[in-house]
């Protein structure tokens, strides 16, 4: 029995399935249709967006919906196409694809395969912390640029022309060039923008389908008037009947590259808003979800989207509230819009053929608006403005470069800022503060007395190869400083979590030079597992066992117990003043 039930712990929605209570089943199928309502105008919208044709984000919705519900450990998450990845999607496919759309999805197909791959490899290998690696001004300035360029690849759309994508910026001056020639489609431009606008004056209110009224209005209005044929608005035409079919997506050698390339970031980017968001309904709902099945499912729907047609995708911001209003109480919501959505493709795929293209743009561009940051950065700004202007570099690099290479610089400079932390630690050196316990930077209490002949100094940071050197220099750097002759260097050692051989050999090193200078080198609060790599590095024997003490205040007492000094605590001289 608790082997069945180790083995069901991988496919969390059977577990779910076999504590199901009949009360649920109402909720969850109400809620399961109300979600469709999003489903379909969402899911072609951000296929068009992604440079695949629109029936393809159907076909990212249903098989996707039904994996995670096994494999999501989230009783309430979303999954499907999602416009935080259309740029992504849409940077590997166009320039590939050169306008073939089965060559299109086969692309986007396979970046699909390598991020499932991916996300379920992490995950099996319990490394659902990497994005957490990734701060805050880093997301919202990646995530920034996404949306930029996310919104400037859909104006076209909007105004109704078309043209050559270079870029970001070059787009935004083409749109342009393009709207001064007078190509323009003002028909277009009148639907596209009342839909954009019905959709934001929406917006705030939850139990509207804002995104459901715009686009059916929009397409009612487009098949009345005719305007497919009458003013020459482009429309999304019928799609083809049937349900995606399993297919391995081929592509040439020559895409393999930048196909996984593109898929990495995929994975990067759809797992770092799905841990964000599945956090946040784990919170609101009380059910603790690991990150490591997380990424399991999320890997398995990306997997289901890959192999039957369908194309990368990640949670949903925007229709997961949505299942969550309508009272969404377990898995089996997606399951329902999934089956619905399928229902839809057999029984009536001319339902939509009337939606106009300008239509679908106002849903991605609306949409790209809600990914866009802006209050918490001006606090950013004022607490701390060098990450305001990392995350300015984020998103500058994206909107510049592109989704693939600005993500790129985005982790780079992610590494960096984590190197620079390490790199550059805060040192100090302690004293002792009249009235306070303990003992503190001198730099921030400057009347702090010293104990003649002792210089307690602290190190925030592992040791490692990269600030090994610069230890060296401030622990010298304090010595030589001190006020009276130094007997000991006493290290307060509680932060270095961590020493590797180039440290290890930097210490023997300052160990070596301070007995040359008649200065003992002593350390407290040192952690036991970094004392089990002294001594496999053979330094803790050198150094001395009596030179580890358990905490600073007895490294203290045994100084002043070896070298007698004029000094008395002020907390002496407060019994004195007691005794008296």
């Amino acid at each position: 029995m608790s082997h069945q039930i180790g083995w069901m712990r991988w496919l969390p929605g059977l577990l779910t399935l076999r504590h199901y209570q009949p009360s649920w089943l109402v909720h969850d199928v109400v809620a399961g249709l109300v979600l469709t309502t999003m489903l379909v105008p969402v899911g072609i919208a951000y296929a068009v967006a992604s440079g695949v044709p629109g029936i393809y984000g159907l076909y990212a919705t249903i098989v996707p919906l039904v994996a995670y519900a096994l494999f999501g450990p989230s009783r309430i998450l979303v999954l499907g196409p999602d416009s935080s990845l259309a740029a992504i999607i849409l940077g590997i496919v166009l320039p590939l694809s050169v306008g073939d759309p089965q060559r299109a999805i086969a692309l986007a197909s396979m970046m699909a395969v390598v991020s499932g791959l991916l996300c379920m490899l992490a995950g099996l290998a319990k490394l659902g912390f990497i994005t957490e690696l990734l701060s805050k001004p880093i997301r919202y300035g990646y995530m920034n640029g996404i949306a930029l360029t996310v919104l400037i690849s859909q104006l076209p759309k909007l105004f109704g022309f078309s043209i050559e994508s270079d870029g970001p910026l070059r787009n935004l001056a083409a749109i342009a060039e393009a709207i001064l020639d007078g190509k323009t489609n003002w028909t277009a431009f009148a639907v596209g923008g009342g839909t954009l606008a019905v959709i934001l004056l929406l917006k705030n209110y939850k139990r509207v389908p804002g995104i459901l009224l715009a686009v059916v209005g929009a397409t009612v209005v487009a098949g009345v008037l005719d305007l497919g044929t009458r003013a020459g608005i482009s429309v999304l035409g019928p799609l083809p009947q049937g349900l995606p079919a399993f297919t391995i997506p081929w592509i040439g050698f020559d895409d393999i590259v930048v196909v996984m390339i593109g898929g990495a970031a995929v994975a990067l980017v759809s797992f770092a808003d799905t841990s964000v968001l599945s956090r946040t309904y784990a919170a609101r709902t009380r059910t603790p979800v690991d990150p490591n099945q997380e990424m399991i499912g999320l890997g398995a729907a990306n997997l289901a989207a890959g192999f039957f047609q369908g194309f990368p995708i990640s949670s949903s911001s925007s229709r997961t509230p949505v299942a969550e209003a309508a009272g969404a109480r377990t898995q089996l919501t997606g399951v329902v819009g999934a089956l619905t959505v399928a229902l839809l493709l057999l029984a009536a795929p001319n339902l939509l053929q009337h939606l106009p293209s300008a239509a679908l743009a106002a849903v991605v561009i609306a949409s790209a608006i809600g990914l866009i940051e802006v209050n918490d950065l001006i606090r950013i700004y004022r607490i701390q403005r060098w990450e305001f202007w990392l995350s300015i570099a984020c998103f500058v690099s994206v909107a510049v470069f592109g989704a693939i290479p600005g993500i790129g610089l985005a982790i780079v400079i992610a590494v960096i800022e984590f190197l620079w932390d390490g790199w550059r630690p805060y040192s100090a050196v302690l004293g002792r503060a009249d009235g306070i316990n303990g003992y503190h930077d001198i730099t921030r209490y400057p009347d702090a007395r010293r104990i003649p002949g002792l210089v307690l100094f602290r190190w925030d940071a592992p040791l490692f190869f990269a600030n090994a050197e610069l230890f060296k220099e401030c622990a010298l750097g304090a010595v030589k400083n001190a006020p009276t002759p130094t007997r000991w260097l006493a290290v307060s050692a509680e932060p270095v979590t961590s020493v590797d051989v180039t440290a290890a050999d930097t210490l023997e090193e300052l160990h070596r030079i301070l007995k040359e200078m008649g200065v003992d080198l002593k350390f407290a609060e040192l952690k036991d597992p970094v004392k089990d790599k002294l001594k496999k590095f053979g330094l803790f024997a050198q150094i001395g066992e009596e030179a580890f003490f358990p905490t600073l205040d007895d490294a203290v007492a045994n100084y002043l117990k070896r070298h007698p000094v004029e000094w008395v605590d002020w907390e002496d001289r407060s019994i004195e003043k007691l005794g008296e």
